[in-house]
Order: C-alpha cells, then sequence, then structure tokens
C-alpha cells in the first residue's frame, strides 16, 4: 500500500445516483468468543459474492471488514443490491445461525449529511485490485446501519443468493514471526486530515521494516489439508435450495482431488497448482482503507509492541483512535470465479479475532 493512501489527489467521488450496500454481523464479539470466527468472516464475505454474482461484468468497488463488508453499485442496480442484501441476511441466519445487519445507503443522502464517498484502487497484482475509500462517507453510512436506518429485511426463507466461488478452503496460516497482528485506526473525532494522514504515513513506515510489509500469508501460498476446516460453511454456500447431505458429499469428493493435486504440485490441464498458490499469496487484501486503516501482519512481540506504543502517542496526541488483537494465525476467505484465471480474491483476516476484536478495543477505548 502507498504511503500516499491519504492524499486526496488519489480518490475521485463515486459518480452520483450510486448506492452503498452494508453488512455487519450483530453480536461477532460473542460468536468468535465462541469459536466461530471462521463462520462470522464467511458471513461478512458472502454479501461481495452475493452482489458479484448479480452483477456479472461490473468492476465493484468493496471492503471487507472482517465481520462485515460494504458494497458500492450504480444506481440502476438499487434493486438488485436491495435483493442480494436481503438474500444474504436470510442466508447466513438459516445456515450459519448469525444475524446479519443489511442496510442500503444512497450516496446522496450522505453528501447531505456533510460527508462523501471518494474511491481510490490499490493494484496488489497484475489481474486483482481492491477498492479503497475516503470522504468519511462509509463511517457516517455504518454508524447509520446501527442506528437501524436504511435496514433491509431478510429475504423470505428459502430465497437464497447465489454464493457460487465462496469458499474458506485453506488452512490456516500460522505467523512466521510469532504474532499475527490484527489492526484497526481511525481519525480522532476532533483530528484535522493533515493530522490523521501524518498518522498513517508514521504507521505505514514502520511497517515498512518488516518483510514483505508484514504480508501474513507465505510468498509461495497457503497450505491445504483435508478435509477442509470451512468445508460444511462452503457446502452452505454452495446448495442453494438443494440437498446439504449431497452438496456435502460432491464437496468432499472435489476438494479431495484439489488436495491430491496441491499435495502432489500435479498440473492438471492448465491449471498450475504452484502457480495459483503464489498468487493467492499476491491477491491477498492484508492492508486497506475506509476511512481509516485496517491491517492484518505477520510481525514479532516486539514489532508488535513497537507497533502499539507509537499509536499510542498518536492517539495521546489525539489523531487517531485504534484497536489491537494479536493472535498466531490468519484465515483466508475467497472468492474465486474460476481457478483457470489470476483474478481470484482473498479476504485475510486473525483467526481468533481478528478485525472484530481489534474493532472492539478501539470502542472500548474511545467510548462510542
Amino acid at each position: 500500500m502507498p504511503d500516499q493512501v491519504t492524499d486526496p489527489a488519489l480518490y475521485a467521488p463515486l459518480p452520483a445516483g450510486y448506492v452503498l450496500g452494508l453488512t455487519d454481523v450483530v453480536g461477532s464479539t460473542k460468536a468468535i468468543e465462541a469459536g466461530r470466527y471462521k463462520a462470522v468472516n464467511m458471513a461478512g464475505a458472502a454479501v461481495i459474492s452475493a452482489i458479484r454474482n448479480a452483477l456479472p461484468g461490473e468492476d465493484l468497488a468493496f471492503v471487507f471488514g472482517g465481520d462485515g463488508a460494504t458494497v458500492a453499485v450504480p444506481g440502476q442496480h438499487a434493486q438488485t443490491l436491495r435483493q442480494a442484501l436481503a438474500r444474504t441476511a436470510r442466508w447466513v441466519d438459516s445456515e450459519l445461525g448469525l444475524t446479519l445487519r443489511v442496510a442500503l445507503v444512497p450516496v446522496s443522502d450522505i453528501r447531505a449529511a456533510g460527508h462523501d464517498v471518494r474511491v481510490a484502487w490499490f493494484q496488489v497484482s497484475p489481474h486483482a485490485h481492491y477498492a479503497m475509500f475516503s470522504g468519511g462517507g462509509l463511517a457516517y453510512a455504518e454508524a447509520q446501519m446501527k442506528l437501524g436506518r436504511f435496514a433491509i429485511a431478510p429475504a423470505p426463507e428459502g430465497d437464497v443468493p447465489d454464493l457460487a466461488g465462496l469458499s474458506c478452503r485453506w488452512t490456516p496460516a500460522s505467523s512466521q514471526n510469532g504474532i499475527i497482528l490484527s489492526l484497526v485506526m481511525r481519525p480522532a473525532p476532533l483530528a484535522t486530515d493533515a493530522a490523521f494522514a501524518s498518522a498513517v504515513r508514521d504507521i505505514l513506515a514502520l511497517c515498512g521494516d518488516l518483510e514483505r510489509g508484514g504480508h501474513p500469508v507465505p510468498q509461495d501460498g497457503p497450505r491445504m489439508r483435508w478435509p477442509p476446516p470451512g468445508i460444511d460453511y462452503e457446502a452452505r454456500a454452495l446448495r442453494g435450495t438443494g440437498s446439504l447431505v449431497l452438496t456435502r458429499a460432491r464437496l468432499y469428493a472435489h476438494t479431495f482431488a484439489a488436495w491430491l493435486i496441491f499435495a502432489t504440485r500435479l498440473r492438471v490441464g492448465g491449471f498450475d497448482p504452484q502457480r495459483y498458490r503464489a498468487v493467492t499469496a499476491r491477491n491477498t487484501d492484508f492492508r486497506k482503507f475506509d476511512d481509516g486503516l485496517r491491517m492484518t501482519l505477520d510481525c514479532s512481540a516486539a514489532m508488535a509492541d513497537r507497533i502499539e506504543a507509537k499509536l499510542a502517542s498518536l492517539r495521546e496526541a489525539r489523531s487517531i483512535e485504534f484497536g489491537l488483537f494479536r493472535q498466531t494465525e490468519a484465515i483466508l476467505t475467497c472468492i474465486v470465479g474460476s481457478p483457470m484465471r489470476d483474478d481470484h480474491l482473498h479476504f485475510v483476516d486473525g483467526a481468533t479475532g481478528g478485525y472484530a476484536a481489534a474493532a472492539k478495543m478501539l470502542k472500548a477505548a474511545s467510548g462510542t
């Protein structure tokens, strides 16, 4: 991520008429404490998959936040977005036993409230990019959603989203340096844009001392074991209204074949498993910007202490608010259109709390 991430010249306003779809897992902290963080991540990523499948060919701007996501959609697709949000909320309730808060917020309402939604693109590899957002609009929209405004009710039972491509097959990636650090950082209430931009540059410069910037996934890619730890969640995503037992059985067979290919490094047709794993690492969103900075870093305990100390000093200067969470593994939730292309996307988070736990610390420290 370039250290100019807060440079306003990089960002362009979303065109008039755009709408935002937002989601958030209600009670994510309790679900995490119950060991269900993989389910929370799956719920958070589901709406991105649902919208991409409902609007094939659209280059959508979105950001994954661990226990939720935001997707920006042109206004002519507002009804499609509304339907996908409602269906995803129903699926999360029926299949994951979680409650997903969803909202559709017109960008015009955000601007009328004195905020903006501006977007830039972070190119993580030649074939994948992720959106970055500034202007305060996402933070405002999320706050409004949590107040119950712009809410979308879940779809009727049996009305399910198309979640083809949503998966979580990789084995959690163990830290190579001791700590997987989840970091959430946002401007303090009275901080100037310049003060926050300077704080972001300070933190990114500190992370520049880390190997590969602290990337938590090995350079040659993540590992796979069989059966994959997330196979039941993927079966629930793929079955639609069909049999879960039959879908799970087919998926066990399919993932066993995939595991053999990766274990033996056997090329099948045009598929190269070693290349796929390496591209997976490159296409991972371990750093992102959505009116604030989020990162999942592999670092030593000493470096985690340095980062925390720097963040604390910036908070004392009233430039930022922040939350951190330390764990030893990272997990991936993936959206794969075709394994034969290099545009597959991978959302990374800490394995036992991640962004949701870091955000909880931020809220406790800030009193929000």
